[in-house]
């Protein structure tokens, strides 16, 4: 039911490095126009989940600028549902046209709830859930940023054959549902780094929730400040990047992933030799955003 408007492919980022290991991108940011990256592999089977079971509308939670509002939308536009946004920020009611991401999502058919930031820590508490049902009727439910099993089940199928040279899987990690079906679909030889947008080591459990071997770490010195900030550092490198290497980084998540791998391949992390591939997941919709904002 939910198709990819193009195939993901490897592209080689050439640089010189003394230990002669070779790094490739996988970018899964060219699936689709607006349900791009992990974001397609994490909806698709709560589509067709929420199709066999007669589902009309689909109600998630998210933050001004998320990525996950945003594919959400789309792909209520694109398959036939309604969607129903729940957003983080009463004070957004009266100026949610002028958020680009808001905007859009608006177009694509969302209607907004917007609720003080007490409120949204109630977004897995049944009783408030039972409001929701009340005000907005039966809707099938997304979690806040889309990770659950069946998103799992999507992010197995990022990886194929064509990547079982690789001996490292790196991916930048928000909720854990993308590094947890990486994880699933690792050969023997390989191993997955995360690299957390967020601060804190409350991933591990998260991702423990859903993995089903131990080949995999997190690389948590790369956060540049906690989740969305950067600095003046990271907004070089991501526009150093693409001169380069004609390829778009967003400075939430693929910058950062970026900037640390191969700052720990100047640092010797890794084996010589070693073949290295980075996810690219998308999420470039919120560079249409003021970075300071984020």
């Amino acid at each position: 039911m939910i198709i990819p408007q193009q195939a993901s492919f490897n592209q080689k980022i050439d640089f010189e490095n003394p230990y002669k290991i070779e790094l490739y991108i996988k970018r899964e940011d060219v699936l689709h126009n607006e349900i791009s990256g992990n974001k397609f592999r994490k909806l698709k089977y709560n589509l067709i989940e929420a199709k066999e079971l007669g589902f009309t509308k689909l109600l998630t939670f998210g933050g001004a600028y998320s990525n996950h509002i945003a594919a959400v939308a789309a792909a209520g536009r694109d398959y036939g549902f309604e969607t129903i946004g729940i957003i983080r920020g009463e004070e957004l009611v009266l100026k949610y046209q002028e958020n680009p991401t808001l905007k859009k999502a608006s177009e694509n058919g969302m209607r907004f709830s917007f609720v003080s930031r007490t409120q949204y820590r109630d977004k897995t508490n049944p009783d408030f859930l039972a409001e929701l049902k009340q005000q907005f009727g039966d809707f099938y439910l997304i979690p806040e940023g889309g990770t659950n099993e069946l998103a799992v089940k999507g992010c197995e199928e990022i990886l194929t054959t064509d990547d079982d040279l690789f001996d490292f899987i790196c991916c930048a990690v928000g909720t854990g549902g993308t590094i947890s079906g990486i994880i699933n679909s690792l050969q023997p030889h390989q191993k997955a780094l995360g690299f957390p947008a967020l601060k804190g080591d409350f991933l591990f459990d998260e991702i423990r929730k859903y993995a089903k071997n131990d080949r995999w770490d997190l690389i948590t010195d790369y956060h540049f400040g906690g989740y969305a900030k950067i600095n003046e550092q990271l907004k070089q490198f991501m526009d150093q990047f693409y001169k380069k290497y004609l390829i778009t980084l967003d400075p939430v998540y693929t910058s950062k992933l970026t900037f640390g791998v191969i700052d720990l391949i100047s640092k010797g992390y890794f084996k010589p030799y070693s073949k290295i591939l980075l996810i690219h997941t998308g999420g470039l919709q919120g560079l249409q955003s003021n970075i300071a904002e984020l």
